[in-house]
């Protein structure tokens, strides 16, 4: 686990023996001692500021934010340095403040914008980096800035729309799990000491209840421990082994109603990032880099890797990616005519917008039918335990009113 980053302020002497200070975020103060010498300057003293990210996280729609900010305040002609000093006077949030300050400090001693974010690889990825180079290079870092934020303000609301659509369901049959649960630990306890004065037989499915509630109660600790164990256990190996995570993401693929909504997710994400790098100028292997890390899924990814290579030696993109297999047909058409008209990043973008509105399209059809098919699951559940208890009394009700 990566250790936290917090904002230092240092203070030091520069070569020439003049006194310079600083902010800088890092995870301890001797890497920024590291850093900070690394430039020349002598480090007389570094102190941990209170408004570090201790008081909260910068997120990603923050770091979108960011982006749209500082493109309008230097295209509006505000040089730099200032609109940074802007922006972290202007913003409430005490981490995104104490980041933007950081990125001002290490600018103002010299350092490109591109370098400065580098030194906060926690919050700016290598694709926001390379297109902030680029800018810089050709003198369009505020239009690179625009397009940096649209392009993270498309790609949060994609990944938000995904989320949504898998967490809806789940939360929802765990809160089914916990109300069985508790039917099953608290409840059915108190009707089977009623009924053990009935001296009478009880129905097949209120005794499959009561012995269902039995060993729940005797084992819920252990069930919930294993279950637990489970979940971290297959996180934490995905994250340790490629090959399991390569795996599941393959069977992710092949999940009923969710599959499609993921490839689809996939498929907008490639196509969107490349367009976007391609368009501000990269060349296409490395933009092909950059797709690959933000592919999302490792068959994507593993399949924009070997578009890569082939990409590499001469061969057409859309000969290369209708040959990995992963790649929709219309999306590879699409690629044809932007390589042969030269309008390759205006097709990617076209082909990227549409795949996020099927994205919108499949979130919401998943949604219409995820709602009725939980409302029945929770009726049957917590209906059917409700009625095989109530059952027996509907029984002796029946006998002691007959003739």
């Amino acid at each position: 686990m990566a250790a936290r980053s917090e904002l230092f302020a240092w203070r030091g002497r520069d070569r020439y023996g003049h006194a310079v200070a600083g902010e800088m975020t890092a995870a301890s103060a001797r890497r920024v001692r590291r850093a900070v010498a690394g430039r020349g300057i002598r480090v007389t003293s570094v102190r941990r500021q209170g408004g570090g990210s201790r008081r909260g996280r910068v997120r990603t729609g923050d770091v979108a934010v960011l982006s749209r900010q500082l493109a309008a305040l230097t295209r509006a002609g505000v040089p730099l340095l200032q609109a940074l000093g802007i922006i972290a006077d202007g913003t409430d949030k005490s981490a995104l403040a104490a980041l933007v300050r950081a990125l001002r400090a290490d600018v103002s001693a010299g350092d490109s914008v591109a370098a400065a974010l580098g030194r906060h690889p926690e919050h700016f990825d290598d694709l926001f980096r390379n297109l902030v180079e680029a800018g810089e290079r050709s003198g369009t870092l505020p239009a690179m800035l625009d397009r940096i934020a649209t392009y993270q303000e498309k790609s949060e609301n994609l990944r938000r729309k995904v989320r949504k659509a898998l967490v809806y369901p789940a939360v929802v049959l765990c809160v089914a799990g916990a109300v069985s649960g508790i039917l099953l630990v608290k409840v059915v306890p108190q009707f089977e000491q009623i009924f053990a004065g009935f001296g009478a037989e009880l129905p097949a499915s209120t005794q499959w209840v009561i012995a269902l509630s039995e060993f729940v109660r005797d084992w819920w600790v252990t069930m919930v421990g294993a279950g637990l164990a489970a979940v971290l256990g297959v996180r934490a190996m995905r994250n340790r082994s490629r090959a399991l995570r390569a795996v599941l993401d393959r069977l992710s693929l092949r999940l009923p109603v969710f599959g499609p909504l993921i490839e689809r997710s996939s498929v907008a994400r490639c196509t969107r990032t490349l367009s976007t790098t391609f368009a501000a100028g990269v060349p296409l292997v490395d933009a092909l880099e950059s797709v690959a890390r933000a592919a999302g899924n490792g068959v994507f990814e593993a399949a924009v890797r070997r578009v890569r290579a082939e990409v590499a030696t001469g061969r057409q993109l859309n000969t290369s990616m209708r040959a990995a297999g992963v790649f929709p047909d219309d999306v590879v058409g699409m690629v044809a005519v932007g390589e042969e008209s030269g309008t390759l990043d205006d097709m990617l973008a076209r082909s990227a917008g549409w795949y996020e509105q099927r994205v919108d399209d499949a979130v919401d059809a998943i949604a219409s039918m995820i709602e009725p098919m939980i409302m029945a699951v929770l009726g049957v559940v917590v209906g059917g335990l409700i009625v095989a208890m109530y059952l027996p009394i509907f029984q002796l009700g029946a006998v002691i009113g007959g003739p």
